[in-house]
């Protein structure tokens, strides 16, 4: 190879050296800008998405304290239709026993115009009996001294005849006397009757409206839903929230000794409502919470009865369980009621068995009426299917 071949290539190698010098720092410039650009919409998609989650937090916020408030106005209207039906049901005794009143006042009155009415028949023959014998004149049978024996069989007679018009007279007086006292008070029934039919239409449309009012209300609650999760931790929370309220009570109970408990009771006991299985104990409620009680179908205001002797402990709203009675049957066991329309027991108040302390409802935000039924034995909610047939 000559030497200028030699210096040619030196020269072409360093060139291309010298133009590698010059394209690099162009090419480590071009990175970085796009590392900038790259990390600048990073930020930006973070951002949005910080954004994104605050914004969300926000609406979940908003929702629970709205819904909060919708279940707070829930309560109010479950209380005041429990108001309302509690004295519809007290107006429905007081209405029977004014027709009762009414029907035995009518037949009081029966019985004492027919009494009446013999009085009169029989005042009415000794009148005629006495105008029969009225020739007599009763002085001059005293001056008259012939036929003495006559005289005095006649004198005892009118005198007896006297004594018992007398005695009819005075039981007629009574009868008036009380007939009319009966028709006074017939009277008074009725027109109270009639005052107790108004109260109840008056009665039934503040329930109409009350309950159009509720339904208004679950129809907020209702678009204000709930992911599955958060539907979970509602019922575990409502869950907690009973669990809690027992247990307070399970440390209140007196004992009494003529409360003996369930544990011999069991396929003895009725069920506080007959109707359909809508729930069964143990069976899922939502995730991994399951059934303490069973839910039976049953029509709005029918009566729930008490499974047997005991004590109320708790006559009151519960959040997610509505209007709430829980009765104390000593040895531990206690039975539960809920979503009542109203309560017709308080607390401290003793029951006897299949005594009413309720009536069925949908409080506590149900879409359908029915009563949901738990029985617990120290505190641990057991299988009612044991106890009830």
């Amino acid at each position: 190879m000559s030497r200028y071949s030699a210096s040619a290539l030196t020269i072409k190698a360093s060139l291309f050296f010298l133009s590698l010098l010059f394209i690099m720092p162009l090419q480590a410039n071009t990175n970085t800008d796009k590392n900038e650009e790259s990390q600048q919409i990073s930020k930006a998609k973070l951002s949005d998405i910080q954004q994104a989650i605050a914004k969300q937090q926000s609406n979940i916020f908003s929702t629970s304290k709205k819904r909060s408030n919708i279940e707070k106005q829930l309560k109010q209207d479950d209380l005041a239709i429990a108001k309302v039906a509690r004295a519809m049901n007290t107006l429905e005794s007081e209405l029977t026993l004014t027709k009762e009143k009414i029907v035995e006042l009518t037949t009081k009155k029966q019985q004492l115009t027919r009494e009446k009415q013999q009085q009169e028949q029989l005042l009415a023959q000794q009148l005629r009996s006495a105008y029969t014998t009225g020739q007599h004149d009763y002085l001059k049978l005293l001056l008259n001294q012939d036929q003495s024996e006559k005289i005095q069989r006649t004198i005892s007679y009118y005198q007896y005849l006297n004594k018992a018009r007398t005695a009819e007279i005075d039981k007629f007086r009574v009868t008036l006397a009380q007939l009319l006292q009966i028709t006074t008070e017939q009277q008074t029934q009725i027109v109270n009757l009639q005052k107790l039919k108004n109260e109840q239409i008056a009665q039934d449309k503040q329930l109409k409206k009350t309950k159009s009012r509720r339904n208004k209300t679950l129809a907020k609650l209702s678009k204000k839903l709930l992911s599955s999760q958060q539907q979970l931790a509602k019922l575990k929370a409502e869950e907690s929230n009973l669990n809690e309220a027992l247990q307070k009570l399970a440390a209140l109970i007196q004992a009494e000794i003529n409360l003996t408990g369930l544990s011999k009771l069991k396929r003895k006991l009725s069920w506080p409502v007959k109707g359909r299985l809508r729930h069964s104990f143990g069976s899922r409620k939502q995730g991994y919470l399951k059934w303490k009680g069973v839910l039976l179908s049953a029509p709005v205001g029918k009566q729930v009865q008490t499974i047997h002797n005991g004590t109320v402990l708790f006559a009151d709203w519960l959040k997610g369980y509505g209007l709430l009675t829980v009765i104390d049957h000593g040895n531990g066991y206690m039975s539960l009621y809920a979503h009542n329309q109203t309560l017709l027991k308080s607390v401290g108040e003793r029951v006897e068995t299949g005594e009413p302390i309720a009536l069925v409802g949908q409080s506590g935000g149900q879409e359908q009426p029915g009563l949901y039924f738990e029985i617990r034995h120290q505190g641990k909610a057991v299988n009612p299917k044991l106890w009830c047939n």
